[in-house]
């Protein structure tokens, strides 16, 4: 990063950027190997009585006092991606939204409130976190403690937690409303991420030996692999969600029983809906792993997905699942933003003393 200009830096930030992604410069008493200085790079989501509050891509929030700035300035809100097609993040949010749909949901302004199971005492997430968490995709149309407020009453008739999921790192993300939640003890509990990726060049790969299998719905064998074989209606309704479902299986060795096929060597879920398709539930035997089955489900879904229409993919992958990341990074998918999920804090805290009127 560049901050100096005639070689003096410059501090060309001030309190009324808040809301906009900067790179700044901040000293730091103890660096590795004598360094004075570290970098930061993300949305400034606050800057109050003298200390600067910058969320990073990722969603980790950083904490700089005023007193250690020696750069800092705006800079382009959503870098220039040279692999990908290109998104914004609320279309992904979207079609996310209407691949893994919940049973039944709400408006409150324009946020989604979306719930697929039931609970008991506060503490399930139900079948899916996405299927039951809110999709805050604008403004309320209320302040955001009245916001909130309704929030947990609507899934604590349910029996659910409340909880709400944002997103980090792209342009149209939600860094300033991540940041309120956590300043009213909304605790950041999952982080991961929204990869995409062209859907022709991973249709075209060549063909696998093993048989893959393209089905509506999924049996119990499905479900199994899965690891979901007492799945409850309501996760097979959401499982089956969505404008155009498709289920591969590579079929494993037969029951020992003797009563049908045995539990599938891998699986994977694919919705179509438009240009896009997202990939989901691709899980291989563990003893069958590094044979090229999941590159072979995914590439069987993704010539039926190209058949009807889509040119685009997206996925959802863990940040610690090193294995899945480099699959996909091989087959030419990238990191796109991250994505959290928050959940109340039990009791219902007080709101906070906040600078402004609490409106996201």
């Amino acid at each position: 990063m560049e901050f100096f200009a005639a070689d003096r830096p410059e501090v060309r930030i001030t309190p009324a950027d808040v809301g906009k992604r900067v790179s700044v410069r901040s000293l730091i008493e103890h660096g590795p190997s004598g360094e004075k200085f570290t970098d930061t790079v993300g949305v400034l989501t606050s800057w109050d009585e003298g200390v600067l509050r910058i969320t990073r891509r990722t969603g980790e929030n950083v904490r700089i006092p005023e007193s250690v700035l020696v750069a800092g300035k705006t800079v382009p809100s959503a870098p220039a991606r040279r692999r990908g097609p290109a998104a914004t993040y609320e279309e992904l949010a979207r079609a996310a939204a209407r691949g893994w749909p919940p049973v039944e949901s709400a408006r409150l302004g324009d946020w989604e409130l979306r719930a697929a199971a039931g609970g008991e005492g506060g503490h399930r997430t139900g079948f899916t976190r996405r299927a039951n968490s809110v999709l805050p995709l604008g403004d309320p149309g209320v302040p955001l403690d009245e916001a909130l407020r309704a929030v947990r009453a609507w899934y604590a008739e349910r029996g659910l937690p409340a909880q709400v999921q944002t997103a980090t790192g792209a342009q149209g993300t939600q860094e300033l409303l991540a940041a309120e939640l956590e300043r009213r003890g909304w605790i950041l509990q999952v982080t991961s991420e929204v990869w995409v990726g062209a859907l022709a060049p991973l249709a075209d790969l060549p063909a696998h030996p093993a048989r893959v299998e393209l089905s509506r719905t999924v049996d119990r064998a499905w479900l199994a692999r899965y690891g979901r074989a007492g799945a409850e209606e309501v996760g097979l309704r959401v499982l089956g969600g969505g404008p155009s479902v498709w289920f591969a299986t590579v079929p494993g060795a037969p029951s020992t029983a003797g009563d049908g096929p045995g539990t599938p060597a891998a699986i994977g879920r694919c919705v179509v809906d438009g240009r896009w398709a997202g990939f989901a539930a691709v899980v291989v035997d563990p003893g069958r792993r590094r044979e090229g089955l999941a590159t072979a489900v995914m590439a069987a879904l993704a010539r039926r997905a190209l058949d009807e229409g889509a040119s685009a993919a997206w996925l959802q992958v863990d940040l610690d699942n090193t294995a899945a990341r480099q699959l996909y990074a091989g087959l030419g998918f990238t990191v796109h933003h991250a994505y959290h999920y928050h959940r109340a804090p039990e009791p219902e805290p007080r709101a906070p003393a906040a600078a402004g009127d609490g409106t996201p």
